[in-house]
């Protein structure tokens, strides 16, 4: 028995000693969490759109720096370190754990490593640590469709033990946030050997961490640089170009935009107030959540109500003297002189006020809204992004619910040319655009082509009610709009036949001048800036065989044909140059097959 006793004995301190010593009461393992590396975002290409670089930042461990203070001072007499990162380290060390290491400052130069390096004896706690920052290669060109990372809030670092980590970063806005928790990836863990006091004795074993998954787009990034550079052009814009078929954004810009990289590489006080006051908002996404009424891009609504309520036809014709009394009120035509006689081909081509006003009193509110809402406005558009606002599509039963009034018939003539409580997006306008060129199939709006390896796209698209031969009615009044001798955007027509396009030119009032000022001379032009209208259009190309819609707004910008025309024609030449429709959607590691014409994406939660 007692050789039995000294061989078990022998065993547990002999053999097993070292094993029992590491889990004694003095000792313990400590998982420690290694951070993944974040999924990358791509164009419908490949090209990238976030990816991660190399990033070094100093960290300090309390513990093994006994006083941080004096190990901070030291270090702000190597490198450059401000007396906010001192304050701000020294907060946080004393509410955390003395072991667990605290970041000082990141995106360190590559000499302010060498100079930490060479001075670490007399730097006591503090280290170099390689990991990864976030960078944007298109920088404010990709801004509000990609959005940007930063830091964890205060309130959420208690909801993942990865957002306690050093330097870890989540998706703040746009694709970033929407796909933050794919793309976030999975925690390695390495056990480590600590002591009582929880510095480090050596590494027992590690887990590898999992990579996030890639996100690809369906933005053409060439197309989308584009359309920011011609946007930059004006004080503030934004504009939308999809795939009239399958519902694909090809380019979605706003601007003025913003450099994403700021909110990864710091950015200095003076430039965040100076985007604060910007009365162009560069912060917002005004392509999906800018909100105005769609002017006379919405007659198209008014005529296709029309025909749908049969109160007017093809052959409908309305004489415009230049004003509509209805009532005991006059409602003005644009052209003062009038149209003269109007059919709808010639009222869209011309813009003619009076044909819209004298039909819309015969439809009816109601009957107008229906049709606007089957060709996507006053609804989301079902894009990913969180950012996107529904507009308004007012109707008697919301007037009486929101100011318990009673819906008037002036108001349905001034709604039936897009003004009044209608508010709408450029991406609702696009829509809008797609649904009535792609013979009435109601196409919705997707960004997110791939996640990982599972493809975005395997439904099909359903056929509105809407009769074939008014949608081509409808068509006829848009190409005549640009190519016709009188049409609004003649100044804008694409020479070369087969890039030719059609659309509708907008002016939405934001300010209404008075008889005094119009009697002493004054233009809307002559206004101060944030008082001017709002230039609108909306496209599609080719002509005879619509593939591209586009809507565009300048915001105070003046009149639809001379702002906005002008920059829906160059966007969607370029587009056509590009074009994107024939690339299939890069799937990471394989080539995905084309989209069918009538296909829409899954919807992910």
């Amino acid at each position: 028995m007692l050789g039995v006793l000294g061989a078990r004995l022998a065993w547990l301190q002999v053999a097993q000693g070292e094993r029992y010593k590491t889990l004694s009461d003095k000792n313990r393992i400590n998982i420690k969490m290694l951070p993944p590396s974040r999924g990358e975002i791509v164009d419908r290409h490949g090209q990238p759109l976030a990816t991660n670089e190399q990033n070094f930042r100093l960290e300090i461990i309390p513990e093994q720096a006994g006083n941080v203070e004096q190990s901070l001072r030291a270090a702000a007499r190597v490198i450059d370190l401000s007396e906010r990162d001192i304050a701000s380290t020294l907060k946080r060390a004393s509410r955390s754990p003395k072991f667990v290491p605290l970041e000082v400052r990141d995106n360190l130069s590559w000499e302010d490593v060498a100079k930490i390096e060479v001075n670490l004896p007399d730097l006591p706690g503090l280290s170099i640590h390689v990991g990864e920052q976030r960078n944007y290669p298109l920088g404010a060109a990709s801004a509000h469709i990609v959005g940007y990372v930063s830091a964890v809030s205060r309130s959420e670092v208690n909801k993942n033990p990865l957002f306690k980590l050093p330097g870890f970063k989540t998706g703040k806005t746009g694709v970033e946030k929407i796909y933050d928790e794919p793309m976030r990836g999975k925690a390695g863990a390495a056990e480590i050997e600590v002591n009582v006091v929880g510095r480090e004795v050596r590494e027992l074993q590690r887990k590898a961490p999992q990579s996030g998954d890639k996100v690809v787009l369906t933005i053409d990034s060439g197309l989308q640089s584009f359309v920011q550079e011609r946007l930059n052009r004006e004080r503030s814009a934004s504009a939308v170009i999809m795939d009239t078929r399958t519902g694909a954004i090809y380019a979605m810009a706003s601007a003025p935009s913003f450099d994403p990289n700021l909110f990864t590489k710091g950015m200095p006080a003076d430039v965040w107030e100076q985007m604060l006051a910007d009365p162009g908002h560069p912060l917002t996404n005004k392509a999906i959540g800018g909100q105005s009424p769609p002017a006379s891009t919405f007659k198209m609504i008014t005529a296709l109500a029309a025909f749908e309520a049969r109160v007017a036809t093809r052959q409908t014709i309305v004489h415009c003297p230049g004003h509509y009394d209805y009532g005991g009120h006059r409602f003005h035509c644009w052209k003062r002189s009038g149209h003269g006689d109007m059919g709808i081909v010639d009222a869209l081509a011309e813009s003619c006020d009076i044909w819209f006003y004298k039909l819309a009193t015969d439809v009816g509110i109601d009957r107008i809204a229906a049709m606007a809402e089957k060709l996507g406005l006053g609804q989301r558009p079902g894009l990913e992004l969180k950012e996107e606002r529904a507009g308004l599509m007012p109707t008697k039963n919301w007037k009486m619910g929101h100011f318990g009034e009673v819906w008037r018939p002036g108001e349905t003539i001034v709604a039936s040319i897009g003004q009044g409580y209608i508010q709408s997006t450029p991406l609702q306008l696009a829509v809008m655009t797609s649904r009535i060129v792609n013979g009435g199939y109601a196409v919705k709006p997707w960004i997110t082509g791939y996640i990982g390896e599972q493809p975005g796209i395997d439904q099909t698209w359903e056929k509105i009610d809407i009769h074939d031969w008014h949608l081509k009615i409808v068509k006829q009044g848009m190409d005549r709009t640009v190519n016709g001798a009188d049409g609004t955007a003649r100044k804008s027509k694409i020479e070369d036949p087969s890039f030719r396009m059609g659309g509708k030119t907008g002016t939405s009032q934001v300010k209404r001048i008075t008889m005094q000022q119009r009697a002493a001379g004054i233009s809307n032009d002559e206004l101060p800036w944030e008082l001017r209208h709002h230039a609108l259009f909306v496209g599609y190309a080719p002509l005879n065989d619509p593939r591209y819609a586009c809507a565009v707004v300048v915001e105070h910008g003046g009149s639809g044909s001379a702002a906005a025309a002008p920059l829906a024609r160059d966007i969607l030449l370029e587009a056509q140059r590009l074009d994107p429709a024939k690339t299939p959607l890069y799937s990471g590691t394989r080539v995905a097959g084309a989209a069918m014409p009538t296909r829409k994406p899954v919807r992910r939660n």
